[in-house]
């Protein structure tokens, strides 16, 4: 085993220490004594304070656990990321967390907070020390305090943990205003698109291009598509495709196998054809296919020929949120509280209105350019988060066994 990282800052030599965690944490559930009111109760899974909580009278708070700057909370939710549950640690400051969660403390001295912010939440570290410490259920973990207590990991002296703490919340800042800059552009499209289309009760949008004038035509929404039922005759004819709220992937992209056990009757579909949804359409699963070539989609999808307007500027009028409300007024209610069963003759008589194919083009064109952007800044935040990933893997060492 190597005691040291790959990667050390200038200055930073000699072996990390291996510690049990009980040198470094004692668990500490202590109880509100009653001053600390609901408005302090902490969202463990999202750090934050709950202020909708209701909880109960006072009294019922007397049975939550104090829980400080710098403590730490175990959340035995299972997911893809945390098989055996985590570690949170409080950054926002004293509050109370349910007595579901058990709180440890920290004990080390010059304990650098920020570090092991980082380190409790790192699963390369975290998984085996988690899965020696915890007893599994079907959809919980329970940590056995004693044995996470006994376990060890490698620990840099207090200015090392400093510099890596640092290094990583630097690049946190520019993750977050990366990621800030990807959510204005979301937001700025969407403001956009209210302004490129109609809104429900009107029949110009607001925002024209220069050169375009008139009234745009009304066109019943069937009389743009022509429904195309070509189906697959032999198995695995073409690439498996899905279509979901977000757009068209590959099947394998969304799912890990397939979902049904032939592919013979499957969808066929090319580039510029339109998929509807007869499950959740009033959630806006409709998408034209400007990503593929072609492939199949499941038969419980329409698909149809884009025949009275540009496929391209389909492909972004059914993604605008007022298009949900058009598609939700062609449903009715389903055996299901969540569930719209469409009346698709109703869908195809309802009214939307059409401009020239030469404005068409233009608000398809405009569109298209700021989703370039939004996928370019979006692939430069997925690329600070690999850049993280991997940094973390070199500025810390394999866990102690």
């Amino acid at each position: 085993m190597n005691n040291t990282p790959q990667l050390r800052f200038p200055g930073f030599t000699g072996e990390w220490s291996e510690k049990p965690f009980g040198e470094i944490y004692k668990k500490n559930n202590v109880k509100n004594d009653g001053s600390i009111g609901v408005d302090k109760i902490i969202s463990v899974a999202n750090m934050y304070f709950k202020t909708d909580a209701a909880v109960g009278d006072a009294e019922y708070l007397k049975s939550y656990n104090v829980f400080r700057l710098g403590d730490i909370a175990y959340e035995g939710n299972k997911s893809a990321n945390h098989a055996y549950g985590r570690f949170v640690e409080n950054t926002i400051g004293e509050g109370i967390v349910s007595h579901v969660f058990d709180v440890y403390s920290p004990i080390a001295p010059n304990h650098c907070l920020l570090y092991w912010k980082y380190a409790i939440n790192y699963e390369r570290i975290m998984r085996p020390i988690l899965e020696k410490s915890t007893i599994k259920s079907t959809m919980m973990t329970n940590l056995i305090a004693k044995d996470f207590l006994k376990q060890k990991t490698l620990v840099p002296s207090p200015a090392e943990q400093q510099k890596i703490a640092e290094c990583l919340s630097a690049l946190d800042d520019l993750i977050s205003a990366q990621g800030e800059k990807v959510d204005a552009l979301k937001t700025r499209k969407k403001g956009l698109m209210q302004q490129l289309f109609p809104q429900n009760g009107e029949t110009t949008p607001r925002l024209r291009f220069p050169g375009f004038t008139g009234e745009w035509s009304e066109k019943t929404f069937g009389s743009l598509l022509q429904e195309n039922r070509d189906c697959s005759t032999k198995e695995n004819e073409d690439t498996l495709l899905t279509s979901s709220i977000e757009g068209m992937f590959l099947n394998s992209e969304v799912f890990s196998h397939q979902r049904g056990s032939s592919t013979i009757g499957y969808r066929k579909i090319k580039k510029g054809m339109l998929i509807l949804s007869a499950q959740n359409l009033h959630l806006g699963n409709a998408n034209v296919n400007l990503r593929f070539e072609s492939g199949l989609v499941s038969p419980a999808y329409k698909t149809y020929d884009v025949i009275g307007c540009l496929p391209q500027y389909m492909y972004h009028w059914v993604k605008q949120d007022s298009t949900k409300q058009f598609f939700l007024n062609a449903t009715t209610q389903g055996a299901s509280g969540c569930r719209q069963n469409v009346v698709w003759e109703q869908l195809y008589k309802q009214i939307i209105y059409l401009p020239s194919p030469a404005e068409q083009q233009k608000i398809a064109s405009c569109l298209s350019a700021l989703d370039d952007l939004i996928a370019s800044e979006s692939a430069e935040l997925e690329a600070l988060k690999a850049h993280k990933k991997g940094l973390m893997q070199q500025l810390f060492p394999e866990p102690a066994k």
